[in-house]
């Protein structure tokens, strides 16, 4: 964990570089410390169909939702949440300077006893760090 999903409304693609959003979104979780390595997913959803607001087609929105596991305390979690939207603000900055745009995150707990995993990330990971490293 986490599950991080910046969901956008497709105009943001003209406005900013959502190669570059995914990218700080992920190393900015990361450099929480609150995280493994091995357990973020970080994806960007872009929907095609949507209103917002007074439903002019130059309005945008990001909205970014960042599902962890239980068990880190509140102001932990809140730390970590307030890292990763200052990172996706920043990186959305220009684009909100200059065009109507709605920028979001919401913290999410996954119930443990609905959450099913099977994941061999971790090894992976570690293992590329000893192979990488003379």
């Amino acid at each position: 964990m986490p599950h991080i999903v910046i969901e956008c409304s497709q105009n943001v693609r003209e406005r900013t570089d959502l190669a570059e959003l995914l990218a700080r979104t992920h190393a900015s979780a990361l450099a929480t410390g609150v995280f493994p390595e091995g357990g973020i997913r970080t994806r960007i959803a872009e929907r095609a169909d949507y209103l917002i607001a007074d439903g002019d087609p130059a309005n945008a929105f990001v909205h970014v939702v960042l599902r962890i596991g239980r068990g880190r305390d509140q102001a932990t979690k809140k730390r970590a949440a307030e890292a990763v939207f200052a990172t996706v603000c920043a990186c959305l900055e220009p684009a909100f300077d200059t065009s109507p745009l709605a920028i979001s995150l919401v913290l999410e707990e996954i119930d443990p006893e609905l959450s099913f995993k099977k994941n061999n990330l971790h090894e992976y990971v570690n293992l590329r760090k000893t192979v990488a490293q003379p």
